[in-house]
């Protein structure tokens, strides 16, 4: 494509970014007969979903299941082609290694939060379970317009409940500290229905009224893909292309300005590109850089995004070296405990196809680094290593050496949800908004799970479709959000 190419050219909408939401809003983007260009800065389409392998076993490196009870992402990957591949887990036992033992997770809560306190009998102690007791006497807790769970739910059931249940399941998704990540944007329906309940308890049982009519029939709440959730996007680009899209990878986007005929102007290493409308869909540190001419506003607000590392450590074993390993699908583990790694997922217990393609090997993961953890994440791969089989061994018993282990990092991976991130998200719409023919979209902005993901993107596409531009955005923060 030639510099002196029309900046005219009123169907022609470039994308930045090759995540599944930048792949997500050119699939959009052509069902509205629109010509895209998708430019990614790696050498790679997927971002954050990465397929891999194992002692020749197939799996996720990133990723490994998406909230099946929303239809954005499910229904992106059957119109990909994937629909005959979907599977359930196999198990949904999962357990809590916590006070030196493995727990049964408790169920009846809303992400750790109980409707009583007989839900988290055996994973706290008798003072904590007589705290939540207390919480129907307690005057009403005033949240006005966002405040922290961590500190939400301590005020009404006290701190055992966060640093044992809330703080392990919201770390599983944010790699965050649950004293700060905010109610409203990570566990929006629990923040609307404490604002109309002065018991948290008496919230939390009527959405699980709500969930239990609503889910009737619905089959599992989570879905992953024979091969791993990694194929997802290669699917959906692999459909980009068919339908004429251009997908562009190792292109750098070094310039993003407004024509004077009012199209945009993308510069990318030696290529020029000139387009009706933009998508950004990239991190939040790399949008900022994009919009710091055109729109400092926004510019400054993702700037000041902060993100939380991580990584995941891949082991397989001989199946008979992995007797001790326990039934289900994996553990949590609560920071408090003091333990290195946060979770550990039994990969072949909980995707049959893994166990099916290989019978005689097990997969086991285990994930390492929440916010503000430096040290362990410094350490090389063999470190990793290391600490992951130490907190197996003790958590399990299993001592056994693997056969294969793989340590994937995603750095500054996760973006962070702290009080306030609903009015950051809203200003920087507001922002992007005066500008013609520009949106927004990622985990950054209404939710990190990939259904919220793929919603977001299409909110964004539908925004510069020019026959979809005032449309509402249909990203439906109230089921699910960001906490799935």
């Amino acid at each position: 494509m030639s510099a002196s190419e029309s900046p005219a050219d009123p169907g022609h909408v470039v994308v930045i970014g090759a995540g599944i939401a930048g792949l997500a809003a050119a699939h959009r983007l052509l069902g509205h007969g629109a010509r895209v260009t998708v430019l990614e800065a790696s050498g790679r389409v997927g971002g954050k979903l990465l397929a891999g392998e194992i002692a020749g076993a197939r799996v996720d490196l990133g990723a490994e299941s998406m909230l099946a009870r929303r239809p954005e992402a499910v229904g992106l990957a059957r119109e990909a082609g994937l629909g005959d591949r979907l599977r359930a887990p196999a198990t949904a036992t999962a357990s809590l290694w916590t006070r030196g033992a493995l727990r049964p997770l408790p169920k009846g809560h809303v992400m750790g939060v109980p409707g009583t306190a007989a839900a988290l009998a055996g994973v706290l102690s008798a003072e904590g379970l007589a705290r939540i007791e207390r919480d129907a006497d307690l005057p009403r807790t005033e949240i006005g317009d966002d405040v922290a769970v961590g500190e939400y739910v301590a005020a009404r059931l006290g701190r055992e409940v966060v640093d044992r249940l809330v703080e392990p399941l919201l770390g599983g998704v944010y790699a965050g500290d649950a004293y700060r990540i905010s109610l409203r944007s990570a566990v929006p329906q629990l923040f609307e229905a404490a604002r109309a309940h002065t018991s948290l308890t008496a919230a939390v049982r009527e959405i699980q009224g709500r969930t239990a009519t609503a889910s009737t029939g619905q089959g599992p709440v989570f879905a992953g893909i024979e091969g791993g959730v990694g194929t997802l996007p290669l699917a959906v680009a692999a459909s980009v292309r068919a339908r004429g899209g251009e997908i562009v990878t190792g292109a750098p986007v070094t310039e993003l300005r407004r024509t004077a005929a009012g199209g945009w102007r993308i510069a990318a290493g030696d290529r020029v590109l000139h387009a009706a409308a933009v998508v950004v869909a990239a991190p939040a540190p790399a949008a900022a850089g994009l919009l710091r001419a055109e729109c400092p506003a926004a510019a400054a607000e993702l700037a000041a995004v902060e993100y939380a590392s991580m990584a995941l450590v891949s082991l397989a074993y001989r199946r008979a070296d992995a007797a001790a390993l326990p039934e289900g699908s994996g553990f949590l583990v609560p920071p408090v405990d003091g333990r290195t790694i946060k979770a550990s997922t039994f990969a072949s217990r909980k995707w049959g196809w893994i166990a099916e393609e290989d019978p005689e090997l097990v997969v086991v993961r285990t994930s390492v680094g929440r916010y503000g953890e430096t040290e362990i994440l410094g350490r090389d791969d063999q470190g990793l290593v290391d600490v992951s089989r130490h907190d197996l061994r003790e958590a399990t018993g299993l001592a056994a050496a693997p056969v294969a282990t793989r340590v994937t990092r995603w750095d500054d991976g996760l973006p962070q949800y702290p009080v306030g991130h609903h009015a950051r998200v809203a200003r920087v719409h507001a922002h992007v908004a005066e500008l013609p023919g520009l949106a927004l979209c990622g985990a950054a902005y209404e939710g990190v799970g990939i259904p919220a993901v793929v919603a977001g993107a299409y909110a964004a596409a539908d925004r510069v479709h020019e026959k979809r531009a005032h449309t509402t955005d249909p990203v439906g923060r109230a089921e699910g959000g960001a906490g799935e």
